[in-house]
């Protein structure tokens, strides 16, 4: 409510109250005082001492002292606003908050001198405050003028630009015109020489009587003109017999060409005709030469276009034949730009073949190239695969090989010391680093011996890499150490490493290794060995066995020496100076240097920069780092090392090349990309197993075997197996055990048969859960059995299968043709009379004509009285017709026999 009646009542201005008092003080100094009341809002008010002083006027002479200067009043005092002159304002009676000009008489009684100021703290802060401020302001201000003068300069620096510009483009202009004045010029100097001409040759030619025609248009009410030849023939001139008045009758008077003439309202307005460019010999004779003339560019087009069109009908054009380059999948329209030729002509060829086809329709190759052909040009087929052609079909001339170092496979069953002894011959601790010292990954280092000779050993995870590198196709290894400990002896994986040795044709190097423990036997791994048909040279055979000890580093020498005869047994050389050529050891994609493969160069060699495709992906070689952890310029042969730079992970037995360009290695690459993306998604929708791809390579004779792994429960039934399947082997067919062993079927085995392409046959065992996903998605087939003579029938029967059939034919009858019916939609129809045998439909027949064969095919139709019949008998007459064939005569005859396909046995 209080604010209401606030509200309503009008407030009331800051007012001085006219109550005054004078006081002692006051009354001393010669000044009035006035106690003031102020009125604030909500009742408030404040009691305020105005002190008015009045200046005391001194007598002025010669004896009467100086004015004083004003002294310099406390720091109190200077802190208040100043006040009206000759008042002081004191809040709550206190001191005067103004300085005021103290009087004569107190500057006389000051001592008559001048008395300085004394700052205060405050006083010097707020100047020192202002001082920085003022400096900041200069700053300020100095740092626009300097834009501000950079600004100038740039505009001056365009308008100095754009006045070159001006000036430029107004010599242009000026010569552009000139340019037009010079054509105009020679044009006019042409048309006058013309015209010259013309009235020389004929005085009443053409172009007299259209000037003659154009005066009598221009001016219809005066009398007739003389003729244009006449009137500028002189007086005295032969022919010149006119009289005064017609030579000096003026010029017939023209209407204005701009001058519009008055019309009548509302009459239509006629639209001006547009001038023509073309010169009339009016305009000519009259003077008038400001017409626009044809450019030089286009005379000369002109003339050319004239030019051709007189050697067209003269010389006529000759088709140009190309070479077309047909690939797997072509358009029509794309065919049609690659032949120079119309897409109707192709379309219309096409049509003449017997095919349908729209320009935006894709033909096979096949139709492509005949398209080609009958147009007149040559075809060249080319496949989408062809990108990889000459990778590595590159021979180096016998000059070129050098020799190089032997890579080395070290193989053996788990424990056996495979890295133990990798490590010795290294003299490093490789092994203290694998997780519970059993090797974790490949490994590829290279040994120099105290010869200077080199040797490159590979290191794998028992032999699945191995396995996977054989698989791709890619002959990595030269010689293939087998590690086989004293006291274990011959072990299951030592078994299967044998057999991958034998299945890659690589020779082998015995390593009986732990000759130190107590318990270690080499006459029991030499004889066991030959089990597995491996005779090493105390025994009479041709493999090198040598006894060594890994901790003890004992024969070491003597490994290395059968190494380096082994390789000089070989022979291994290979072209340094060439684009580097190798293959995947193996590859990881690395948190901190991405993908990184380590990769064994077999020819030419890897430099630093070089472009390179492995597989299915390609990079640029940004480092190389050796087995040492060293970073090299390059790589030559047989040296193992890690790339880095790859844009991809390639797998483990991927070939790489170097490439002369990133453009061929990225379509390499990607070609190879999308055939795996092909492949990939063809197993899936179930493609043709690896069985059925065999039987398809044995029948077109890139197979001449069978390859079979078997696994069963005890070692005497896998050798049972064994030697049944290998008395199966026939000239024709020959079936080949890759491996046997016992136990469930495995990863590994899955692996195996997968690189050799063989069937597994499991007797009285089962794959785990791992192979059978593996061999799902790869198409492996397994067998199972449980009776010896059912997998012999199976296999023999397989045998059989993929052996090609025989044909037998079986004569059935003869007709002679008696008449030819043509039939609409049916064609030519044979009326026959069978004269030997008899007929059947369904069956072959074959076309005789003066008992020489010109078709043979199927009936399409056989009838007796109109009606569709099975067979006819000998003495009857029906009708016949070929599917496709209707070249039939009356005297043929047609003989009819059946196909039966016979077995083929072993």
């Amino acid at each position: 409510m209080t604010e209401q009646k606030e509200q309503t009542k009008p407030t009331k201005p800051l007012t001085l109250s006219t109550t005054t008092r004078t006081s002692a003080a006051s009354a001393k100094g010669g000044s009035d005082a006035t106690q003031v009341r102020q009125k604030f809002s909500h009742g408030r008010t404040r009691v305020v001492a105005v002190e008015v002083k009045k200046p005391v006027k001194r007598p002025s002479g010669p004896g009467a002292p100086a004015a004083a200067t004003p002294a310099p009043q406390p720091a109190a005092e200077t802190k208040a606003p100043a006040a009206p002159t000759g008042r002081t304002l004191k809040l709550g009676g206190g001191a005067a908050a103004t300085p005021t000009r103290p009087s004569a008489g107190e500057g006389a009684r000051s001592g008559g001198g001048i008395v300085l100021k004394t700052l205060t703290e405050e006083e010097k802060e707020a100047r020192a405050r202002a001082l920085v401020g003022a400096n900041r302001d200069a700053e300020v201000a100095r740092q626009r003028a300097a834009q501000e003068a950079a600004r100038r300069a740039i505009e001056e620096e365009a308008r100095k630009k754009a006045d070159e510009e001006h000036k430029k483009r107004l010599a242009e202009e000026e010569a552009r015109k000139k340019s037009e004045e010079e054509v105009k010029r020679k044009a006019d100097a042409l048309v006058q020489k013309r015209l010259d001409q013309a009235a020389t040759a004929s005085p009443q030619g053409p172009a007299a009587r259209q000037a003659e025609e154009i005066n009598a248009g221009a001016a219809p009410q005066a009398a007739p003109a003389a003729p244009a030849a006449a009137i500028r023939r002189p007086p005295g001139a032969p022919g010149g017999g006119q009289s005064a008045d017609a030579l000096r009758r003026p010029p017939p008077i023209r209407p204005a060409v701009n001058k519009r003439l008055p019309q009548p309202p509302g009459a239509r307005r006629e639209v001006p005709k547009r001038r023509s460019d073309k010169v009339d010999v009016g305009r000519a004779v009259a003077g008038e030469n400001d017409f626009r003339s044809r450019s030089a560019a286009q005379m000369r087009r002109r003339l050319e276009r004239d030019r051709r069109r007189e050697h067209a009908n003269d010389v006529p054009q000759q088709k140009v034949y190309r070479e077309v380059t047909i690939p797997e999948t072509i358009t029509v329209q794309e065919l049609a730009q690659r032949m120079s030729e119309r897409s109707a002509d192709v379309v219309k060829t096409l049509m003449r073949m017997g095919v349908m086809a729209t320009i935006n329709q894709a033909i096979d190759p096949d139709t492509a190239e005949l398209v080609v052909t009958e147009m007149g040009h040559r075809p060249k087929r080319v496949a989408e695969g062809d990108v990889e052609t000459g990778l590595a079909e590159a021979v180096d001339p016998p000059e070129s090989l050098l020799p190089r170092p032997p890579v080395v496979t070290i193989m053996g069953h788990v424990d056996h010391g495979k890295t133990s002894l990798l490590d010795a011959l290294r003299a490093t601790d490789v092994a203290a680093h694998e997780a519970g010292g059993i090797t974790q990954h490949i490994g590829a280092y290279q040994v120099t011996l105290p010869s200077n000779q080199k040797i490159t050993f590979l290191d794998t995870p028992g032999h699945e890499a191995f396995t996977a590198m054989r698989a791709r196709g890619a002959k990595v290894t030269d010689i293939v150490v087998l590690v086989v400990a004293a006291d274990d002896g011959v072990m299951p994986q030592t078994k299967e490493a044998i057999a991958h040795s034998k299945a890659a044709g690589v020779p082998m190097i015995i390593a009986i290794n732990k000759m130190d423990k107590a318990g270690a036997d080499p006459n029991r791994v030499r004889t066991e060995l030959l089990q597995d048909e491996i005779q090493v040279e105390q025994l009479g055979g041709d493999v090198q066995s040598i006894e060594v000890s890994a901790t003890k580093k004992t024969n070491l020498d003597k490994l290395e020496e059968a190494i380096l005869l082994q390789s000089e047994v070989l022979e291994l050389k290979a072209n340094p100076d060439r684009p580097a050529d190798g293959v995947v050891v193996e590859a990881q994609l690395d948190p901190g240097r991405g993908s990184v493969a380590t990769v064994l160069v077999q020819r030419g060699t890897l430099r630093v920069g070089d472009v390179l495709v492995a597989g299915a992906v390609w990079g640029r070689v940004r480092r190389l780092v050796d087995d040492r952890g060293n970073a090299v310029d390059s790589a030559g042969p047989a040296f193992p090392v890690e790339i880095l730079g790859l844009d991809g992970t390639p797998q483990a037995g991927d070939e790489f090349h170097v490439m002369e360009s990133e453009a061929r290695a990225r379509e390499i690459a990607d070609f190879r990309a999308r055939r795996d993306r092909q492949a990939q998604l063809a197993r899936a929708a179930g493609g043709r197993g690896t069985l059925e791809e065999m039987i398809k390579g044995i029948r077109e004779g890139t197979a001449k075997e069978l390859p079979v792994l078997i696994k069963a429960d005890v070692q005497g039934s896998a050798e049972a197996l064994a030697g049944a399947l290998a008395r199966l082997s026939t000239e024709k067919v020959a079936t080949r055990v890759i491996y046997s062993g016992v136990g469930g079927i495995s990863e590994a085995d899955i692996t195996l048969a997968k690189a050799s392409g063989a069937l597994i046959i499991g007797f009285n065992v089962r794959a785990n859960p791992q192979a059978r996903e593996i061999a799902k998605r790869d198409k492996i087939d397994i067998r199972y059995y449980s009776i010896i003579y059912k997998v012999t029938e199976d296999i023999q029967q397989l045998m059989v299968g993929l052996l090609d059939p025989t044909y037998k034919e079986t004569f059935l009858g003869n007709a002679q043709i008696r008449e030819v019916f043509r039939i609409t939609k049916v064609g030519n129809v044979a009326g026959c009379m069978i004269t030997e045998g008899m007929v059947k439909r369904g069956a072959k027949v074959r076309l005789l004509r003066d008992n020489v064969v010109i078709h043979e095919g199927t009936l399409k139709t056989l009838k007796r009285h109109k009606d569709e019949v099975r067979e006819v008998q000998h003495g009857f007459e029906c009708g016949m017709a070929f599917e496709n064939y209707d070249d039939i005569k009356v005297g043929d005859v047609i003989e009819c026999f059946d196909v039966e396909e016979v077995q083929a046995t072993l």
